[in-house]
């Protein structure tokens, strides 16, 4: 796939997400994934595969959600197999604080899917809006 076609992986991905369904960003995920949020806080780290991003990552963040979340894509940028999307999201937590982060990911897609994620985004804002993850499992 060259860069146009990764894209519109994303693109389609982030459109999803604006409407409330994560279905389509999970999809795009290969199963050996490695994701990385920056930084040195509880949500920081790196998840090695598809099932450790699921169970050690998501779904605990998830769980803090009272609303759906919905991202929004302000700018998409592909180059080779890189994508990299600025995007807000926007999400109210079940102790009722408004969650609204903005992010950067640089995505390198081979084969249609993600194999590596690096999440940037306010890591100071995660610490003040949700609870630590119960679980730290590290790759």
């Amino acid at each position: 796939m060259g860069a146009s076609e990764n894209k519109r992986l994303m693109g389609e991905a982030f459109d999803a997400l604006e409407k409330g369904n994560g279905g389509p960003f999970l999809e795009a995920l290969a199963e050996d994934v490695r994701w990385t949020i920056i930084g040195d806080g509880d949500w920081s780290g790196t998840w090695e595969g598809f099932d450790s991003v699921r169970r050690d990552l998501l779904d605990p963040l998830l769980a803090q959600f009272e609303t759906t979340y919905r991202a929004t894509a302000v700018h998409l940028i592909a180059e080779g197999d890189r994508v990299v999307i600025e995007f807000r999201g926007n999400v109210i937590t079940k102790s009722g604080k408004a969650y609204r982060n903005t992010y950067c990911y640089v995505c390198r897609i081979e084969d249609g899917k993600v194999k590596e994620l690096t999440e940037y985004c306010d890591t100071q804002l995660i610490v003040e809006a949700l609870a630590p993850p119960e679980l730290r499992v590290w790759a």
